[in-house]
């Protein structure tokens, strides 16, 4: 039986948001916004659209009794939200932060208790990237649960149909950490939705049939998603089938660690040079203290236009009043001279991002990418697909569609987007690569919410799963492969090559499986052994169970499986046992591939290693 609700939640790097539509009001049902309660000062609970997504854990005795409580819950012991985001920037050693982006981090363990980053490591309370995750939920579910359900199991949150959203980006591991995450809140009714899809998906909502006199046929529309933690970039194609206008989302980027939190940290030095040459120097602490609040005055300055600058003050030395505190106005023009040129350059349409200098020993954190510059992101982007469509026209014999190295459309996702001159700027490179092309300027589609699009468009598509809206096209974000060694004489110095198997090509939709019978490896069990996942977002057109054999610059290796498959029945440890290959895509979106034996009485499901780093 279906829920009465379908519910769109956007777990993101910053903010987390919900909304919702009741069926129940048939053909008036509409997507709605559900504010959350939290925290907001000690003692004191409010209604707010977004839920910061911050988690503070305070210190033995830190906080009077009650000063967190929640309607539901008088004795909690942590923050999460707007208290967590302010309270705990003032102190960065208990508040967690960015756990999304460390929930795709592939080389640390995402299970083990590892946030705060910056917390001691004895004496201090941490939590796992999929606790604090799991965390989020929870509170939401609760706040929901408050609100909506009283003492109608019915109404729970986690009784309704869920879409919960992800970056386009994250690989096959970091879905299913956040489908583990969600089970653990209590969602069982769930489905993964990428989040510039949701995004499109919400101004399919807020436009209406009016949609189609926006967009042409043949045209390529870009989601260009900037966020506090990813950057996501997002092709959708304008198709017709029938007469009607239909859409198709035909690429996503690579999974790029560049937003917000790296402009928040760009900020900081930018006012912590300005300091030094005042002669105020600023210690570790301090410096964390200083990111968290040009963070908040990065957003008050966007969501407030008419404002030169704001404050930013960093707690001086010391315990006693006599270290005072650390001030600076963050101006305007600052702000913006840092974020447009130094993440949003102009640049030529055939630019690439920079590989920086990799060193022998890094300071053990977050994967940022070495080039800040979006727009050169951005251009490897849409040259990388349009060479592959182009070539996908030529093997078919059929003319090009429309490049997509210069897009018809841009519609603007993220919260960094707030800011005015950051949208100028990118339309403005768009409308000079156009120019170099001789084809027509991209345009803005009008009408984004960038605080609310992702959970609304994430309830909108919960209507068009049954049966009511317009659906875009997708399926899995790239082709997935997995890497099969060579069998070939051992030669000194030379590894065996890899061989590339499709397991999963490029679309492959949600409750839908592939059985790769005519391809039969070997596989050893009862002994740990490396299972090499790749993946690909430009070869469209691989079947399950294709074999690429030089797939260098088209197939990026993922993270790697490392594990040890049961020997089972008379199977001895150690022995190879012939087998083929079996994925799914299950309904929530998870990728699932299973190795069958032979004579078919055997079967291993590998799954995503997320508890180990490589």
């Amino acid at each position: 039986m279906a829920s009465r609700f379908v519910v769109g939640i956007d777990l993101g790097t910053t903010n987390c948001a919900l909304a919702f539509v009741d069926t129940v009001a048939g053909k008036d049902a509409k997507v709605t916004p559900f504010p959350i309660a939290q925290v907001v000062a000690q003692g004191a609970v409010e209604d707010r659209p977004l839920l910061p997504s911050f988690l503070y854990l305070p210190g033995d005795g830190e906080q009077p009794a009650g000063a967190l409580k929640l309607p539901w819950d008088s004795k909690r012991d942590y923050a999460v939200g707007e208290f967590a985001r302010v309270f705990g920037s003032q102190v960065p050693t208990r508040l967690v932060a960015s756990a999304k982006s460390w929930l795709c981090h592939p080389d640390v363990d995402r299970k083990a208790p590892i946030l705060p980053h910056r917390a001691p490591d004895t004496g201090a309370r941490k939590v796992s990237p999929v606790d604090a995750t799991t965390r989020y939920l929870k509170h939401i579910a609760e706040a929901w649960n408050h609100t909506h359900a009283g003492k109608d199991a019915a109404n729970k949150l986690e009784a309704q149909d869920i879409v919960l959203t992800v970056p386009a980006s994250f690989d096959a591991a970091a879905r299913e950490l956040t489908v583990e995450a969600a089970r653990a809140a209590g969602f069982e009714h769930l489905t993964l939705l990428e989040e510039p899809q949701a995004a499109f998906y919400a101004w399919l909502d807020r436009t209406g049939d009016d949609w189609r006199k926006q967009v042409g046929v043949g045209e390529m529309v870009l989601v260009a998603d900037v966020g506090g933690g990813t950057t996501d970039f997002t092709l959708i194609e304008v198709g017709e089938e029938g007469g009607n206008l239909a859409l198709t989302r035909l690429a996503v980027g690579d999974h790029l660690l560049l937003g917000g939190d790296n402009m928040d940290l760009a900020l900081a030095y930018s006012v912590a040079q300005a300091l030094s040459a005042k002669g105020t120097k600023l210690d570790a602490g301090q410096m964390l203290q200083l990111t968290y609040a040009c963070r908040n005055a990065k957003e008050e300055l966007f969501t407030r236009p008419k404002l030169q600058s704001a404050p930013v003050t960093v707690l001086g030395k010391g315990r006693s009043i006599v270290g005072g505190s650390i001030k600076h106005d963050l101006a305007r023009a600052d702000l913006e001279k840092v974020l447009v040129d130094g993440f949003f350059p102009d640049c030529p349409r055939d630019a690439a991002p920079a590989t920086g200098r990799v060193g022998g020993l890094a300071e053990l954190g977050l994967p940022y990418v070495s080039d800040a510059g979006i727009t050169r992101h951005l251009a490897s982007f849409l040259s990388r697909q349009a060479e592959a469509l182009a070539n996908r026209a030529s093997a078919a014999k059929k003319k090009p569609a429309a490049s997509a190295s210069v897009p018809g459309a841009i519609l603007f996702n993220g919260g960094v987007f707030k800011g005015d001159v950051l949208r100028n700027r990118l339309i403005g490179v768009l409308g000079a690569w156009a120019k170099s092309a001789k084809a027509d300027a991209t345009r803005e589609l009008p009408g984004a919410d960038l605080d609310l699009a992702v959970a609304r468009g994430a309830a909108y598509y919960g209507l068009v799963k049954r049966g009511k809206g317009v659906r875009i096209r997708g399926g899995t974000a790239r082709s997935y492969y997995i890497g099969v060694e060579t069998n070939m004489p051992a030669v000194p110095g030379f590894a065996p090559p890899i061989k590339a198997i499709c397991v999963a090509p490029f679309g492959m939709e949600e409750g839908s499986e592939s059985d790769i019978p005519s391809y039969e490896v070997g596989v050893r069990v009862g002994t740990e052994a490396e299972f090499r996942f790749l993946g690909s977002t430009v070869r469209r057109d691989d079947a399950a169970g294709t074999v690429v054999e030089d797939w260098q610059g088209q197939v990026d290796e993922l993270a790697p499986v490392k594990t040890t498959l049961e020997a089972k029945g008379t199977t001895a440890g150690g022995q190879v046992v012939p087998v083929h290959l079996h994925s799914k895509v299950t309904a929530v979106g998870q990728l699932e591939l299973w190795l069958q034996s032979r004579d078919g009485k055997q079967k291993w499901k590998l799954e995503f290693n997320a508890r180990e780093g490589k």
